[in-house]
């Protein structure tokens, strides 16, 4: 992971009496702690985009296992797990005896705050351990350099665990490249990390350290010696942003008519002898294509079929096509082909001119020519009747296959039969691990599962699972759960510890479509090992391509099934219901928020961030909040336990020698918590939907199309590395307020009349705070309060979607009204921190008070963070499309912080006047919104943005 900054090689002096030779640049090489550093420091490389590292050090008496990913560009997400030499996990010997020494769960974020150029260093915050205990705690700021070919220097400064100032320099010599000599001043406290009295870290301080370290393709390994011992770290980086890691050389060929090449029939021999599209629909099948229907509709030769392999619709949609040319009948004018999942239509391509189309296939075309005879629409065309349902292929593959190794699903073995309406029988070997529980901090079950896939009419399917258990060790697990929730997942040992064959899954899954971008799915059955019921999701997709956002909603009853895994159940019952909204950001990132109603019956949101590489392999997060109060360690009922986690997704086909659509998902959370949980859905709409619906809105939508050698750097079959850069309008922005600020004449009028009703308010403050003090146990006046907490983030999640969802004039405004939220937060910031006001209710006379000493400034009365946010947002709009009555919408929620007794009434008075001027002001700078369009540019020869920028 070298820096990406470019330098001109240099000649040196003399290095032990023999010329100095030319250097490249310092490696980048991950610290300790998994953060791109030194020994223990960090410095202000980031990994490049995409890396994804996993190593693990023994620093004394540390034992770390760690990870890290360079998520964007800018932000490296570490995580480690520590263990503490000579410290038991649990002072109970019965609660934690198999447990052993203590360890700690930690995630380090790096932001690079400015990228190294020919002057500047490279600028970097970091912060550790943001969640759970905190006990390594901390933040720095640090700058790094090339002084020097293949010589880095870091100085920095931090608090926290990094006291004070710390440094570090790396030299990698260019005629020993995968070498780097490394030092450090480390600047750690280690007599003020945890349990210091009783381990080595006492002995330990600050001081230099001096290391070697070796990098070998992926691997890396650094040896160290520090002030009182010794330490190791090695690793291995692993580039997400590969296309794939593994050359397709068992990769089935397409079609060629070999060895006996058909002939092409007459349209009336096709229409009076079956065997014709059956010999069509057999080659395809061969082909790992399923549900085939075709059908001669007038002179138009319709295929609607889904591939089970070929992970990229595009390539598969051509493989279809180059295989019907060899059948079609003589007078075929148009072949259209219906690309399904689980028979539901999700596009339609359709090839108008057929020596074109040959053309292309054979390299005799080119791309941009055959382009002009293709078109593509969402859905099924609403001119392509629907197909007979009955198949027209062989209806089941002879015999059983056994795969070892070399199989689409990764399994070391397997046994699977499959035909090609998609039924299908498989059998294999699987492992589940666990971490981190009080019995031991590693389990794992081993177990047998056979799976059966049954279609049984048009996109009605059942899904079955069969488990035997082979071996694990959550026997040892005997701790009984003390969640105070329903134990929805708590009790997961008890099902665990059931040895005998199980029924993990029986559902009858209807898939049905409502429209071209509209689906649905009604599901009824045993849903998982702990759950069965019934319910359904509908999936709502924006109409056309090049849109960004889609909406679902999934309502499942649900009883809880008991340990044995067979038709027995327990007491508890639910309704779960879950509204979800998913948007695509730049930079191949995805956002989901879901709101409802979860598992164990707790009402609140989970956010869903994943990022998405160009191998396909997508990492990500969720956090969960809810009203579930877990008060379960590490909650307390001052900070409930919220869920949360980390998933990693890794399609196979980057893994393989051949082209698979499998995926194998991986997420790491805990696995006994009750707040905040989801059924394990039987068939998620948009996770089904959206790999296919993502080819196709991607380029033209053919991807590999013709898989001709020579299109393989084009960037609709090799997409380039992700980059995303908003700087150009960010600028037109802030040059427009800045002029638009300049502009406003009435600024000193305007201050001065908001001086003058802060004033006013004042005179106030104390006689509307008795009213409702005096009537806090009156319900309405409660709800008031909360309605005055609620509504800003109500206002700023419907700005946000405005922005997201809307239109160009209603995405300007949401985008205005957001920042200028901003803007008054920041201004509220200042004056918080200057005046430092009690609230109400904190005793004393005058309600102009100080705060007491050792309260946060930015936590002081004046002004109304709530109030200003309020009118941020809704000032823009109210402007924008002439809606007066949104002001009283905002005074309405900004009384509420009154109600509440939260704030004085000239708090809510200055912290909405802020926010009107803020939203007024960008509103008049930069409501022009075609300003600030611009469009991607995407063809053979050039890949860019336009910006459109009218001159005024």
């Amino acid at each position: 992971m070298h820096n990406k900054s470019r330098f001109y090689l240099v000649t040196g002096a003399f290095w032990g009496g023999l010329p100095f030779f030319l250097a490249c640049n310092a490696l980048a090489q991950p610290s300790l702690t998994g953060q791109i550093g030194y020994i223990n420091m960090p410095s202000a490389r980031v990994g490049e985009d995409g890396t994804f590292s996993l190593g693990y050090g023994y620093d004394k008496p540390y034992g770390i296992l760690w990870t890290s990913t360079t998520v964007l560009p800018w932000l490296e997400v570490s995580g480690r797990y520590t263990s503490i030499a000579g410290v038991s996990g649990f002072s109970d010997p019965q609660y934690g005896s198999g447990y052993g020494r203590y360890k700690d769960k930690a995630i380090d974020l790096k932001f690079r705050l400015l990228e190294e150029s020919s002057f500047l260093p490279e600028i970097s915050f970091g912060t550790t351990d943001v969640q759970g205990n905190r006990l390594w705690k901390g933040h720095y700021l640090v700058a790094s350099k090339n002084v020097l070919p293949g010589l880095e220097a870091s100085l920095g400064m931090g608090t926290g665990r990094i006291q004070g100032a710390f440094g570090g320099i790396r030299f990698t010599p260019s005629i020993l490249p995968n070498w780097s000599l490394v030092a450090e001043y480390d600047a750690n406290d280690y007599r003020a990390d945890p349990f210091a009295g009783q381990t080595f870290t006492a002995q330990r301080d600050k001081g230099p350290a001096i290391g070697v370290e070796y990098q070998w393709g992926w691997l890396g390994l650094q040896v160290a010696r520090q002030k009182t011992h010794s330490s190791i770290n090695a690793k291995i980086d692993i580039p997400l942003n590969l296309k794939e890691f593994v050359p397709k050389i068992q990769e089935p060929a397409y079609y060629t008519g070999a060895p006996d090449l058909p002939s092409r029939p007459t349209l009336s021999q096709w229409q009076n002898d079956p065997d014709r599209a059956r010999a069509l629909a057999t080659a395809l099948g061969k082909q790992e294509f399923k549900n085939i229907r075709i059908a001669m509709q007038r002179d138009n030769l319709v295929m609607e079929l889904g591939n089970s392999r070929i992970s990229n619709v595009g390539r598969a949609v051509g493989r279809a096509v180059r295989t019907a040319l060899y059948f079609a009948p003589l007078e075929t004018r148009e072949i259209k082909v219906v690309y399904t999942e689980l028979e539901q239509p999700v596009a339609t391509y359709s090839f108008y001119d057929l020596s074109t189309l040959n053309d292309y296939l054979l390299g005799k075309a080119s791309r941009d020519r055959f382009l002009q005879t293709v078109n593509i629409k969402s859905g099924r065309d609403e001119e392509v009747k629907p197909l007979d349902s009955r198949t027209l292929a062989l209806t089941l593959r002879e015999g059983i296959n056994v795969n070892l190794l070399t199989n689409q699903e990764g399994d070391l073995i397997q046994v699977t039969s499959d035909d090609t309406e998609d039924n299908r029988f498989h059998f294999a070997p699987k492992m589940g691990v666990y971490f981190n529980d009080p019995s031991g901090a590693f389990h794992y079950d081993i177990m047998a599962e056979a799976t059966y896939k049954r279609r049984l009419g048009k996109g009605l399917y059942l899904d079955s699972a069969l488990s035997a258990d082979l071996y694990n060790t959550i026997t040892e697990v005997r701790q009984s759960s003390n969640s105070l929730l329903p134990h929805v997942r708590s009790d997961i040992a008890d099902y665990k510890r059931v040895k005998s064959p199980k029924l993990n899954r029986l559902l009858l899954n209807q898939y049905l479509t409502l429209s071209p971008d509209t689906y649905a799915r009604l599901s009824a059955g045993f849903y998982e090992e702990m759950f069965r019921g019934a319910g359904g999701q509908v999936l709502y997709y924006y109409p056309g391509f090049n849109k960004n956002w889609a909406v679902d909603l999934s309502v499942d009853a649900l009883q809880q099934r008991d340990v044995k895994g067979w038709f027995g159940k327990r007491d508890y019952q639910t309704v779960t219901a879950l509204a979800s909204l998913h948007y695509k950001l730049p930079m191949g990132v995805t956002a989901t928020m879901r709101a409802g109603r979860f598992l164990a019956k707790d009402d609140g949101v989970r956010l869903e961030l994943k990022r998405r590489f160009r191998s396909g392999i997508e990492a990500g997060f969720w956090y969960t909040k809810t009203n579930g109060n877990d008060i379960t360690n590490p909650g307390s009922p001052a900070k409930p336990y919220n869920d949360k986690g980390m998933f990693l997704s890794i399609p196979l086909n980057s893994l393989l020698t051949f082209d698979s659509r499998t995926t194998g998902d991986f997420s790491l959370s805990p696995w006994t918590r009750d707040v905040g949980q989801m059924v394990m859905t039987p068939g998620d709409l948009y996770e089904i939907l959206n790999d296919p619906k993502r080819d196709i809105d991607n380029y033209d939508g053919l991807g590999n199309f013709a898989e001709r050698p020579d299109e393989q750097s084009l960037p609709q079959v090799t997409p380039p590395l992700p980059s995303y850069h908003p700087w150009p309008m960010i600028r037109l922005r802030l040059e427009d307020s800045g002029n638009r600020w300049l502009e406003l004449d009435d600024k000193a009028a305007a201050l001065m009349a908001a001086s003058v009703a802060t004033l006013a308010a004042t005179g106030l403050d104390r006689p509307a705070d008795r009213f409702f003090d005096r009537h806090q146990s009156n319900r309405l006046i409660r709800n008031w309060g909360t309605l005055g907490k609620d509504l800003p983030i109500a206002a700023a999640a419907l700005s946000g979607a405005a922005f997201a969802l809307g239109d160009d004039r209603l995405s300007n405004t949401g985008l205005i009204a957001l920042e200028s939220s901003i803007a008054a937060v920041a201004g509220n910031s200042m004056l918080k921190l200057a005046v430092n006001r009690a609230r109400p209710g904190s005793g004393g006379d005058s309600t102009w008070r100080s705060q007491d000493t050792g309260q946060s400034r930015l936590q002081s009365s004046f002004t109304s963070n709530h109030s200003a946010v309020l009118f941020a947002s809704v000032t823009p709009f109210a402007k924008e499309y002439d809606q007066p009555w949104l002001y009283g919408v905002a005074a309405l929620g900004a009384a509420g912080r009154m109600a509440s007794r939260d704030h004085w009434l000239s708090d809510v008075t200055a912290g909405g006047l802020l926010g009107y001027a803020m939203g007024s002001w960008l509103w008049q700078a930069q409501r022009n919104d075609s300003r600030y369009r611009s469009s991607l540019i995407a063809t053979p020869k050039q890949l860019g943005m336009q910006i459109d920028v009218p001159l005024r």
